[in-house]
């Protein structure tokens, strides 16, 4: 199934995607796709249900962020060897592990938003984790299949400046709003039982910069659940970004920044495409 969100900020319906790639509204058979929802057994209950007998979503209404309202948001950093290279750092022997912010999600076509005063804003496509059963001090990588609700392409927009040179720990250049985009859908397990070999592309006013793929990860998304469970309970509905691959504006020569008015576009094979306005 493709679950995905639509309407205003703050007001968003809960969505399916048809056969035919329609939108339709879910909102007669769930509050939204949340914690609560995915905690009480939702999906199970939604595989029975025909897209057909829901209402069409109008063409032009605004997608909302894939899920709704994430306990935390969860990110793995220097996860891909060859953008541990291009930044200079050592490659990690285990996990990297930061948060964003939860204010930070917005649709996947909604405008990035520059912070004040920022020169260094960075683009990061990335395969995103749905957590959808509780996962905490799992005996294994394997026994995290259980605990994992589907896919999401999410991008980790990041401010290197407050991220590396302001001091503390990187969640602050991570955690602006707008520094999550997500989705267009939320693919699920059933449906790509192992995303190990994703493309992960990225464009910046129709010019290549990453060319990735899930393929080249230094831990694989189910070792990222089974390590995190060791030292945080992860909840139905969380999100972790699991890394990006080369081609950041931060390891180009020279380093290259995102502008207001550019157009950022990002894609994920079978996890769709964003496409976000940058906006001063």
């Amino acid at each position: 199934m493709q679950l995905c969100r639509s309407g205003p900020p703050g007001r968003e319906r809960p969505c399916l995607i048809d056969a035919a790639g329609q939108r339709r509204d879910a909102s007669a058979v769930a509050v939204d796709w949340d914690g609560t929802w995915f905690a009480a057994g939702g999906l199970e209950r939604l595989r029975r249900l025909d897209p057909l007998a829901l209402p069409v979503v109008p063409d032009g209404e605004r997608w909302g962020p894939a899920v709704a309202r994430p306990g935390k948001i969860v990110a793995i950093g220097l996860n891909y060897r060859d953008h541990a290279a291009e930044t200079k750092a050592r490659i990690p022997s285990e996990p990297v592990v930061f948060m964003k912010a939860t204010t930070s999600l917005c649709g996947p076509y909604d405008d990035i938003r520059l912070p004040s005063g920022s020169q260094h804003t960075d683009w990061e496509c990335e395969l995103g984790i749905v957590i959808g059963a509780t996962a905490r001090q799992l005996p294994s990588a394997e026994a995290s299949r259980g605990c994992v609700a589907g896919w999401v392409l999410a991008h980790d927009v990041s401010e290197r400046h407050w991220q590396k040179d302001r001091g503390g720990q990187w969640d602050k250049g991570k955690s602006f709003d707008t520094f999550c985009p997500l989705g267009p859908w939320l693919l699920t397990l059933d449906q790509l039982p192992d995303p190990g070999a994703i493309p992960l592309h990225t464009d910046v006013d129709g010019q290549p910069r990453q060319r990735g793929s899930t393929a080249d990860m230094i831990f694989d998304p189910w070792t990222i659940v089974h390590y995190l469970s060791q030292c945080m309970t992860l909840e139905p509905g969380d999100v972790i970004c699991t890394g990006t691959p080369a081609g950041v504006g931060m390891g180009r020569t020279p380093p290259e920044f995102l502008r207001a008015g550019q157009m950022v576009e990002l894609s994920a094979g079978p996890l769709g495409r964003q496409r976000s306005r940058v906006v001063g």
